[in-house]
């Protein structure tokens, strides 16, 4: 167990991330025709709005929308095709949200035009590996900024997953991601990190930074994000069943986080996910003050 160090993180329109008096969850809202985790894809607006406005009934405290498959194997998607899936999703949804809107994107010129349709946050997953004019769209519009962990892209990240260290390879790495937003203009602060678990990752490294999240928190001194959700490192657990069969697997994955320090986590069922949360914060409450 440990201690969750509080942030107040500024984003997008005047608004901020209070990261400190409980975890936030984050819905993940994929306009893909090939996401690996839904079993029913989102690919037109009206749909993906619609699921929108239900995670955030369910108790999202942000959405995180994104038009590019990363699972493992996708092919790349140009930035003409994402912002036709992307944009009239965050145009239709602002002004009906309440909660702040994220962008998973790792493009410039996407993170751009969904910021100024009125995304808040702009979510990388490349940690500014791909693109980095990014962070500069970041720091211009006031945006708060995730920097994931990964190696490669989705063909090759697999062959990429060598550690001699999982934890302080992936706190070294992050560190510089962090280190070139900060060179771009993007303040400290709006900075969140995610270790990016089941990304250019074996299911054992994967865990390993579960368990290590604390070592990673006090190192890295920024909000921790953690997406396990459905995710193929369960597997080495669960068995192989298909993504949509991994909640009680993401669950059990989602109380190590919040118990070891997690600000943030990244689900699809938004409903069970915040249930599984508010336990585990208690219980990360009553060891802690002892």
């Amino acid at each position: 167990m440990t201690v969750r160090t509080p942030y107040v993180v500024p984003i997008a329109g005047g608004r901020v991330l209070d990261l400190g008096a409980r975890p936030l969850v984050m819905g993940i809202l994929n306009v893909t025709p090939d996401s690996f985790a839904d079993a029913h894809p989102r690919v037109d607006a009206a749909s993906a709005i619609a699921h929108a406005l239900q995670l955030e009934a369910d108790g999202a405290d942000l959405i995180d929308v994104g038009g590019e498959s990363t699972r493992p194997g996708a092919d790349p998607v140009s930035a003409d095709e994402e912002l036709a899936r992307v944009l009239p999703v965050v145009r239709g949804l602002a002004g009906r949200l309440r909660v702040p809107l994220s962008v998973d994107t790792t493009k410039a010129v996407v993170a751009r035009e969904a910021v100024a349709a009125g995304a808040a946050v702009v979510n990388d997953v490349s940690g500014l590996r791909r693109d980095r004019d990014l962070a500069a769209v970041a720091a211009r519009a006031g945006a708060g900024l995730i920097l994931m962990h990964s190696r490669g892209d989705p063909k090759t990240m697999g062959a990429a997953a060598e550690y001699a260290d999982v934890c302080d390879e992936v706190a070294a790495e992050l560190q510089a991601a962090i280190d070139d937003a900060v060179a771009a203009g993007v303040p400290r602060e709006r900075i969140v990190v995610d270790p990016g678990v089941g990304f250019a990752k074996r299911a054992a490294h994967s865990y390993g930074v579960l368990a290590g999240l604390p070592a990673l928190a006090a190192r890295l001194d920024r909000p921790l994000l953690i997406g396990p959700s459905r995710k193929s490192f369960l597997r080495e657990a669960l068995g192989d069943r298909p993504a949509p069969e991994r909640d009680w697997g993401t669950a059990a994955a989602v109380t190590a986080a919040v118990l070891f320090g997690a600000h943030i986590v990244r689900v699809h069922a938004v409903a069970e996910m915040a249930q599984v949360v508010r336990v585990a914060e208690e219980i990360r409450k009553v060891v802690v003050r002892r």
